[in-house]
């Protein structure tokens, strides 16, 4: 499990923008995750010992500069699979308000595994005619084996720009992890279940789960 929320950490790193969003490529999906990816090994850098005194600085960082860059409302409907249907109209918007705050919550525990490693991204490869990508990446730690990882990218019709939704390490999808867990309580407990389950995790402090300082190896190949 660890391993994979260390994965998840680097999925967060690679996603994660700037204030400044229009800094980052928007319209090339490869260019955005390495773009973000660059921007915040350096705002982790630069905030290690603030983030070592309180952990709590990654959930802010993450809804800072995150939700920018994730498409949490397409991710959000994925996760309810054929539930969604199911889910009265007036739960929707709170479930999507409490799913975004989730994922920053997530993401920013999932940092607290983050020591040390170093993402290396495949070359890019043409995206003219498609409407999402899979950008791929090799997670390399010097205290365990190598990490596989794809990043899933879709495009906004409307706007053309390019979000991230999902991310895969070792062949497990977050989105699908997320869809299993929920799944058995939306059809036994409905909407409101998992809307508390949701807001219990938000509610937990982010702690770091490693003693040595976050230390940044470099910025992303």
């Amino acid at each position: 499990m660890k391993k994979i929320m260390v994965a998840i950490g680097i999925f967060m790193m690679s996603v994660a923008g700037v204030a400044n969003a229009q800094d980052v490529n928007e319209q090339n999906p490869y260019e955005l995750v390495q773009d973000v990816a660059n921007r915040t090994f350096d705002r982790i850098k630069a905030n290690q010992d603030a983030i070592k005194a309180d952990p709590e600085m990654l959930r802010t960082i993450m809804q800072e500069e995150l939700v920018p860059h994730i498409d949490y409302k397409f991710a959000a409907f994925m996760v309810l699979g054929k539930h969604f249907k199911s889910v009265p109209q007036e739960k929707m918007g709170e479930y999507i308000s409490v799913f975004r705050q989730y994922l920053v919550t997530t993401y920013a525990v999932a940092m607290g595994y983050y020591d040390n490693q170093e993402v290396i991204f495949e070359p890019e490869s043409s995206f003219d005619d498609k409407k999402s990508v899979t950008v791929r990446a090799v997670v390399q730690d010097p205290k365990r084996p190598e990490i596989k990882i794809a990043f899933k990218v879709r495009k906004d019709s409307k706007t053309n720009e390019w979000k991230a939704y999902d991310m895969v390490a070792e062949g497990i999808s977050m989105l699908n992890s997320k869809r299993s867990e929920f799944e058995s309580i939306l059809r036994q407990e409905g909407i409101d279940a998992v809307i508390a389950l949701m807001r219990e995790k938000i509610g937990k402090p982010v702690e770091l789960k490693q003693d040595e300082p976050i230390e940044i190896k470099g910025e992303a190949e």
